[in-house]
């Protein structure tokens, strides 16, 4: 699908293929063929993010991989050009492609009292990135942050499942602070979530364009 000037693949999960100057994917997960991405993206080393098995599909000796801290270990046998993990509010530079860092965490998702599913402390990460003029937020695991008020994007990707990550409606509020052109739903239909769960967001959104990929 066509989002302003670059295209979008929803695969599975939180896994997209973004096409425009580089070949870009998030998440890999479910990936059915192989293909050589330009740039992967890791948000943090759970295992229908960071799955060895699906970035071996995408990943070929010209890719750079851009990851949070936590997945070192996980991707260590990969063979690419090469490999960035990056705190949170960090930048680095693939070509004319600008990836960014940012927080990404529970504030009400708790596996047990007091202990979130993605706690702030392991740093996992949401992105954005800047290709041919558009900047893309991939949120990453999270529930709605303060810190999202301040990040600014054209298309915005986005959890709506809840039990892990935002629920619909709280996606919802997120769009509003983030105020971008398109939101697209993500993080359902695999492991949590349903096509109900998108379909509810869209319905919640309506001060911006909502695309279903």
């Amino acid at each position: 699908m066509k989002l302003l000037n670059l295209n979008f693949t929803r695969i599975a999960h939180d896994a997209f293929r973004i096409g425009g100057s580089k070949l870009i994917y998030t998440d890999p997960f479910k990936i059915s063929k192989r293909d050589e991405a330009d740039i992967v993206l890791v948000s943090h080393n759970h295992f229908d993010h960071l799955s060895l098995e699906d970035l071996e599909k995408v990943c070929a000796p010209g890719t750079t991989i851009v990851a949070s801290p936590g997945c070192e270990a996980g991707i260590r046998s990969l063979k690419v050009k090469e490999k960035r993990f990056l705190d949170p509010d960090a930048k680095y530079t693939v070509g004319k492609v600008v990836v960014e860092t940012v927080p990404a965490y529970n504030v009400n998702k708790f596996r047990e009292p007091g202990k979130p599913f993605h706690p702030k402390e392991l740093k996992g990460v949401g992105f954005v990135l800047e290709m041919d003029g558009t900047r893309v937020y991939h949120a990453g695991d999270t529930d709605f942050i303060p810190e999202m008020k301040s990040i600014h994007c054209d298309i915005a990707l986005l959890p709506v499942s809840g039990t892990y990550v935002m629920t619909a409606e709280e996606a919802a509020e997120a769009v509003r602070a983030l105020n971008p052109k398109i939101a697209v739903p993500m993080h359902y239909g695999a492991i949590v979530g349903s096509d109900k769960d998108a379909q509810e967001f869209k319905a919640l959104v309506t001060h911006c364009e909502v695309q279903i990929v």
